[in-house]
């Protein structure tokens, strides 16, 4: 039986400021809350999530509604597709409040803000937080988002990378702008802080100049915790040099632990340690008193998709109008290549169809968007799901676990009660949370 000091894995909540979660049939579900307007719709999850000892939510998000189905949101706005995003900092902020150790991050885009403005937002929400946020590192996928800021269309993939690492470049170097111990607040002496520890950033490069120093004293982690989720080979490239929790979806463990594996060793390349690099791949779970019970929980949240959930999810994140094609149609090499959304998703549909040519119908069965399908899912008693992720934890597939929701806040409140006690008493999760910042509890080194 594992001890407190052997490895313990790391839970992350994956939230969406939205009418659903990442699944889409989530807000038919009978028992879910109508509250996604309220604040205190986010607050009593966080609290659910903090007695439940998770190191982190965070939420996802998306700058326009799912519109390229058909070049329409009506579909959309008809079925509940997601077709609400809040803004995220202040729903964040909020669930900071009613919480003292849960960490707490947010996703923001590097297309379509300023390093200026990222790197103030997040340094500030650092010390509101007393050092628990984390920024979740997006490049944006689709003309709808691109339209919504004025830019006719979305930049190619490998460019939006380009410009990511540039805009990670000059984010750091504003955070560094401000040495710790800068402050000095010597009220007798009239000195508020020490002018030699505070420097001009001067970033001139291809795409930013950033002129500096940021207005932010640095923050109680150095940098907010980076969340990644890059998969492609470019994606890979992103995520070896800058993330440090990277949130992935991979049907089983065996392609997790070659994901993980081969992302250790491309940041032991960069010149980091690999140890420095968690990987969480994005799960549901759905867990009952019996096997029974279980059972027919998932048949019920099962029943809750339909097919244009998948078709309008899979437009937005391949930035394609698949409405253009008999479903049975193979959609030719010129077809996929235009498609300029989430590469590494594409690669996951040509591999596990095995066809270079995917069919809409492959689209839908192979990526599982807008289903159940789309994640692995652990289903069972508590016990029963406690084998299924110490199987993946024990063999190094993963370092923990991103908990998607089926429905809100039930799944979260599910897992609380009945899975956690599980891992717990098994050894597998931790009791309480370190004294310290959200670097501290993940065991990450502070910049």
């Amino acid at each position: 039986m594992p001890n407190d000091s052997e490895r313990h894995m790391m839970l992350v909540a994956f939230l969406q400021a939205s009418n659903c979660s990442n699944y889409t049939g989530s807000w038919r579900h009978p028992e879910t809350d109508p509250g996604f307007m309220d604040l205190e719709f986010y607050q009593n999850i966080a609290a659910t999530l903090e007695r439940g000892k998770f190191h982190l939510a965070f939420i996802d998000d998306r700058l326009a509604m799912p519109s390229r189905f058909g070049d329409s949101f009506e579909e959309a706005v008809e079925n509940g597709i997601r077709v609400v995003k809040l803004d995220l900092v202040p729903v964040i902020t909020a669930m900071g409040l009613a919480t003292k150790h849960l960490g707490l991050g947010a996703t923001y885009s590097t297309t379509y803000f300023s390093p200026f403005h990222v790197a103030r937002l997040f340094s500030s929400l650092d010390h509101f937080t007393n050092g628990r946020v984390a920024w979740n590192v997006v490049t944006s996928l689709n003309d709808s988002e691109a339209q919504n800021f004025g830019v006719p269309k979305l930049l190619e993939h490998d460019d939006r990378y380009d410009v990511a690492d540039e805009f990670m470049q000059a984010t750091v170097e504003l955070w560094d702008s401000w040495e710790d111990g800068a402050v000095v607040l010597n009220k007798q002496t009239g000195r508020f802080a020490d002018p030699e520890k505070v420097h001009r950033v001067d970033h001139s490069g291809e795409w930013f100049q950033v002129r500096g120093p940021l207005t932010v004293p640095r923050s109680p982690q150095g940098h907010p915790v980076l969340v990644q989720a890059g998969q492609s080979e470019r994606g890979r490239e992103f995520a070896a040099r800058w993330g440090e929790l990277l949130f992935v979806i991979y049907p089983t463990p065996e392609a997790c632990k070659a994901y993980r594996d081969d992302l250790r060793q491309r940041a032991q390349s960069a010149g980091r340690d690999p140890d420095s690099v968690r990987i969480a791949p994005a799960v549901y779970v759905v867990v009952g008193e019996t096997e029974e019970d279980a059972q027919s929980k998932l048949e019920q949240i099962d029943n809750l998709a339909n097919q244009t959930d998948s078709l309008a999810l899979l437009s937005e994140v391949f930035n394609y109008d698949f409405s253009q094609h008999p479903v049975h149609e193979p959609l030719s090499d010129e077809i996929l290549a235009s498609m300029t959304g989430l590469r590494g998703f594409l690669d996951r549909v040509t591999e596990l169809s095995g066809t270079a040519n995917p069919s809409v119908n492959d689209f839908i069965q192979w990526s599982g968007r807008g289903t159940l399908r789309e994640l692995p899912l652990f289903a069972g008693t508590a016990p029963q799901v406690a084998d299924q992720m110490e199987s993946w934890f024990r063999s190094e597939a993963c370092d923990g676990f991103v908990l998607a929701a089926t429905h809100m806040p039930g799944a979260y409140e599910d897992f609380v009660s009945q899975v956690v006690p599980e891992l717990q008493s098994r050894g597998l999760f931790r009791k309480g949370y370190s004294e310290g910042t959200l670097r501290d509890n993940l065991g990450l080194p502070r910049p």
